[in-house]
């Protein structure tokens, strides 16, 4: 059954972000497995995921030493201002740090948002694949 749970999992990730399936499914499992600390975060709502996150090594930028990364935050647009990704993000830094996992980053083209939840902005970085330079927080 858990199976299951993590590939419906791995799927919405996928149909939010366009990430294949697999790579989600992957640190998915090496998270269920204990090879890696960094987890997958979700919020149901009828048993339907409605937002999520998850930390992982290097969200797609060129600053390999700004890690871990909190990534893939998302909720579905009608259960948007709920609270929902503030408490994923509140949750997430919580359990990261009780694991000792300090400072997180966060890349995003947002502004405004994560500063409510204690993200600071700290530099600007390029995706692997473009030419354009992202925001980048850290929350310490």
């Amino acid at each position: 059954m858990l199976t299951i749970q993590v590939a419906i999992a791995a799927e919405w990730f996928h149909s939010k972000w366009g990430v294949p399936a697999e790579a989600y499914l992957e640190c998915m499992k090496a998270y269920l497995s204990g090879k890696t600390e960094y987890g997958w975060y979700i919020c149901l709502y009828d048993e339907s995921i409605v937002a999520g996150l998850g930390v992982i090594e290097n969200d797609f930028h060129d600053r390999k030493d700004l890690t871990p990364n909190v990534c893939a935050v998302y909720a579905e647009e009608e259960h948007r201002k709920k609270g929902l990704a503030g408490n994923l993000l509140n949750k997430v830094v919580d359990d990261m740090r009780n694991k000792g996992v300090t400072p997180l980053y966060l890349v995003t083209d947002h502004f405004g948002f994560y500063e409510r939840y204690g993200w600071e902005f700290l530099c600007m970085v390029q995706g692997d694949d473009e030419p354009k330079m992202t925001r980048m927080y850290i929350h310490r």
